[in-house]
């Protein structure tokens, strides 16, 4: 499960808060609700502190993300390196 907040918002950017783990359905998830701020030129921010857990379709999504200018806020070190790898195939 994975549970997706808005801590900030403004007219320029959004930093969004996540919850859980991505990973199933919930990549497709997170993946729509980022199309929205971005297709709109703002700014997103995801605050990963919380998540726990990303699958091989989740890290391939923030890697693809960050390849869109969206910054990766306090992920866990496992997790911080496989979006590394992902980046090097």
């Amino acid at each position: 499960m994975l549970k997706i907040s808005i801590s900030e918002l403004s007219t320029r950017s959004v930093t969004l808060r996540l919850d859980g783990q991505i990973s199933g359905k919930w990549v497709v998830l997170l993946q729509t609700i980022c199309d929205v701020p971005l297709n709109q030129a703002m700014r997103v921010v995801i605050d990963l502190q919380h998540v726990s857990f990303a699958d091989c379709d989740g890290i391939v999504l923030l890697r693809s993300l960050t390849n869109r200018g969206v910054e990766l806020l306090k992920p866990l070190r496992f997790i911080e390196e496989q979006i590394k790898a992902e980046a090097s195939r």
